[in-house]
C-alpha cells in the first residue's frame, strides 16, 4: 500500500508516453521525401557512407570514462563531511583510502589490459 503513489506515477507516465506515440503515428505527416529522410548532421551534408563501423575501443573508452567519472562523484560527500565529524575522521579517511585503493586497482587493471591504447 505504501508503493501506491509510485505505481500511480508509473501508470500515468506509461499511459502518457503510449498516448503520445499512438497520436503522433496517426496525426503525424505521411508525406515521404528523400530530401527530408536524408541524414543531416550539424548543418553539413554527410560525406561518404553513414553506416561505417566504429572500433570497439570507442565504446570501451566511453564506458570506462563513465565508470571512473561516476565513482569520482563520491569524493564530494567525503569532502563535505570530513571536516564536520571530527570524532570519526580517521574512520572516514580509512574508508576513503579503501575506496581510492579499489579505484586504483581497477585503473591499473585497465592499463595492464591495454584498454586505453589506440594502436
Amino acid at each position: 500500500m505504501q508503493y501506491l503513489p509510485v505505481l500511480i506515477l508509473l501508470a500515468v507516465g506509461l499511459g502518457l508516453g503510449g498516448t503520445i506515440i499512438v497520436l503522433s503515428s496517426f496525426l503525424g505527416p505521411k508525406i515521404k521525401n528523400t530530401l527530408k529522410d536524408a541524414p543531416f548532421e550539424c548543418g553539413v551534408p554527410p560525406l561518404g557512407d553513414t553506416k561505417h563501423r566504429f572500433s570497439v575501443r570507442f565504446y570501451l573508452v566511453a564506458i570506462l570514462f563513465l565508470l571512473f567519472d561516476v565513482e569520482a562523484i563520491f569524493f564530494f560527500p567525503f569532502a563535505l563531511i570530513y571536516r564536520e565529524y571530527l570524532s570519526v575522521n580517521t574512520f572516514i579517511l580509512l574508508e576513503m583510502g579503501f575506496f581510492v585503493g579499489i579505484l586504483l586497482i581497477g585503473y591499473f587493471y585497465v592499463l595492464r589490459k591495454g584498454a586505453l591504447e589506440w594502436e
